[in-house]
């Protein structure tokens, strides 16, 4: 908070017009007023001060009573004043702040008038012109924005049975034990290098230094990747069997709109915060302000519930610099964002259970398990047990249960679906939660069947994770691969090469003409394949191509260019069989069915690509 305060022989002002949308009514502010011996306190509310007002308050207040009784002033003026700072707070916040400011000094018996917020007024200003008739201040936030939430966990099984952490710790597996001792217990684990993070930067997933800490570019490899998952997301998103919108957004919102400040106060000291031409933004963190602020504008019956919207969300959190981990915590991520607009918590629980299985469907494709645990609102855990129940019965193994304080935030149930990676550590993946406030902040609303307007309850959830997240537990799943003695690799969906094609002799004209026509056969049916016509030896050629995990390694030589077959070494068996370039096709299209196929990235001859150096150097630190 910014004043100016002026010890004013006389002081008149009267309001003219609004100056902005959310002007303060008439009826709550007098228009128009005079005072004489006024010390006239020229005020200018902060974003900050949002952070902890009682304290802003209780300072200014103080020190304006001080300079009054000094000067002699018989009237204190509250006068909102924006121009003494560029990082304004929301003009509902600010009227608050400028109420709470003009009560407390009014506790100290002094005569007090507040001038209207968000008006162009005029005003007459007789400054006495001694040396405590013009004054400045600043006063600044002390506390920090973090808040702590008092939480009581719990172990609650399919069949109902509840025991404290410690009770069930005996109990547990290895993994879940793991997740009750950090997650309830408070153990620390303690940093662990893990072999992940040197398949992320094999592939192209690396820190971009010349960016904020947190913030990763994507190497042509890694840019596939990104691509198919972030398609695959919504692959699954269509398969709900309910209807679903696919949009796009911005990635900054204005925390001058009510809805968007509300809800980006309970992030915290996560909030990623910009100033442009006195605008206060906040980047957003997942798809929620967008989606939101289309879906208030939608007339919406009954009938078109559930609805899905769905957009792959560039996503923004101030994460801890020194707890950034390369393709897992960011500062700058993509959210493959769903939200499902249900009637109530009914049907939200109808819908969930379709969210459930496709979660821990896509986990166990990648031979992993989630543990869920599951954040519960206190008046939810009390009244609605028999749906956490229900829900811990669907994940099919035991939950860990934090129960929350009721109404301080807007969901009742938020769930975290977590693996243990190679590393032991657990780690977040995907996630869904039922939002009961939302709707309402937004003004988000449904004509029911007896044509009432209602509030609907909306389900946030990514069905896979952050596509970074998701990317991930695939390399971790690797890493447990190879600790196995096994062949790491990737899904085939995935690879950034799908199929590699290499002449014995690239030099040779009808060798490299085979392998261009059954690359094409293959680019026909949107499948990544490239040919290695560099002039070098085949070992060579075959090692790199084994280095960059290509799932289909094909040879050409003279024989295979008489057969018309190809020599095929397959990563996942290391089995080498000889194929018509159609039983290729058909083995791959099966093994493709139901997942998305996404354009290369790269060019189709391995000779015309710059040397590509992630493939080979250590991942960088941040």
């Amino acid at each position: 908070m910014r004043t100016l305060l002026i010890h004013a022989k006389h002081f008149w002002y009267k309001a003219r017009q609004k100056a902005i949308a959310e002007a303060e009514p008439p009826e709550q502010a007098p228009q128009e007023a005079s005072a004489e011996n006024a010390l006239v306190v020229f005020t200018t509310v902060e974003a900050e001060d949002t952070e902890n007002p009682e304290q802003i308050v209780e300072e200014a207040a103080d020190d304006v009573i001080d300079v009054a009784k000094r000067v002699g002033a018989e009237t204190i003026v509250v006068y909102p004043y924006a121009h003494l700072s560029n990082r304004l707070a929301p003009p509902g916040e600010a009227v608050r702040i400028l109420r709470m400011l003009a009560e407390k000094i009014g506790e100290h018996g002094a005569r007090v008038i507040r001038a209207p917020f968000g008006w162009y007024k005029e005003f007459k200003i007789h400054c006495y012109g001694h040396p405590l008739s013009e004054l400045s201040r600043s006063y600044q936030v002390k506390a920090s924005k973090t808040r702590k939430v008092e939480k009581e966990y719990y172990i609650l099984t399919p069949e109902g049975e509840v025991y404290t952490p410690q009770e069930y710790l005996e109990k547990a597996d290895e993994e879940f034990r793991v997740i009750i001792e950090k997650e309830a217990l408070g153990k620390e684990l303690g940093e662990v290098e893990s072999r992940v993070h040197s398949f992320c930067s094999k592939f192209g997933f690396e820190w971009e230094p010349m960016g904020d800490y947190g913030h990763m570019r994507y190497q042509p490899h890694a840019a596939l990747m990104l691509d198919a998952v972030s398609e695959y997301a919504w692959t699954l998103a269509r398969s709900l069997g309910i209807p679903v919108l696919r949009i796009r957004g911005t990635n900054m919102f204005d925390l001058a709109a009510r809805p968007v400040y509300e809800h980006a106060a309970l992030f915290g000291d996560r909030l990623y915060e910009l100033w442009a031409e006195k605008k206060h933004l906040v980047m957003r963190y997942a798809a929620c302000h967008q989606q939101f602020a289309m879906l208030k504008d939608y007339v919406l019956s009954y009938r078109d519930l559930p609805l899905g919207m769905f957009e792959v969300a560039d996503s923004y959190r101030l994460e801890q610099s020194g707890e950034v981990t390369l393709c897992f915590r960011l500062r700058r991520f993509y959210m493959p964002d769903l939200h499902i607009l249900t009637r109530d918590i009914d049907e939200a629980m109808k819908v969930s259970e379709r969210l459930q299985e496709v979660i821990h469907r896509e986990a166990a494709k990648l031979g992993r398990r989630y543990y869920a645990v599951y954040n519960v609102t206190r008046d939810f855990w009390e009244n609605s047990r028999d749906k956490v129940v229900e829900l811990v019965r669907r994940d099919g193994r035991p939950a860990l249960i934090a129960v929350y304080p009721a109404g301080i935030y807007y969901w009742v149930v938020n769930v975290e679906y977590h693996i243990v990676d190679a590393a032991g550590r657990p780690r977040e993946i995907a996630t869904f939660q039922f939002d009961v406030g939302n709707a309402e902040r937004f003004g988000i609303r449904y004509v029911d069947q007896d044509n009432n307007e209602r509030y609907p309850v909306i389900i946030h959830t990514a069905l896979i994770g952050s596509v970074e997240r998701y990317i991930y537990m695939v390399f971790d799943t690797a890493v447990k691969m190879e600790l196995e003695g096994k062949t790491p690799t990737i899904p085939l969906w995935m690879a950034p090469i799908q199929v590699r094609i290499i002449p014995v002799d690239p030099k040779d004209e009808r060798q490299l003409s085979f392998a261009e026509k059954v690359a094409s056969m293959l680019e026909e049916r949107m499948i990544r394949v490239d040919i290695d016509d560099r002039d070098m030896s085949l070992g060579r050629r075959v090692r790199d191509a084994a280095r960059e995990w290509v799932p289909y390694i094909a040879v050409i030589g003279s024989r295979e260019v008489e057969t018309g077959t190809v020599n095929v070494t397959v990563r996942e068996t290391n089995d080498r069989i000889a194929l018509r370039p159609e039983e290729l096709l058909a083995r791959i299209e099966e093994q493709l069915r139901g997942y998305p196929r996404v354009q290369p990235t790269l060019p189709r001859r391995v000779s015309q690509r710059p040397s590509l150096v992630y493939l080979e150097k250590p991942p960088r630190r941040q």
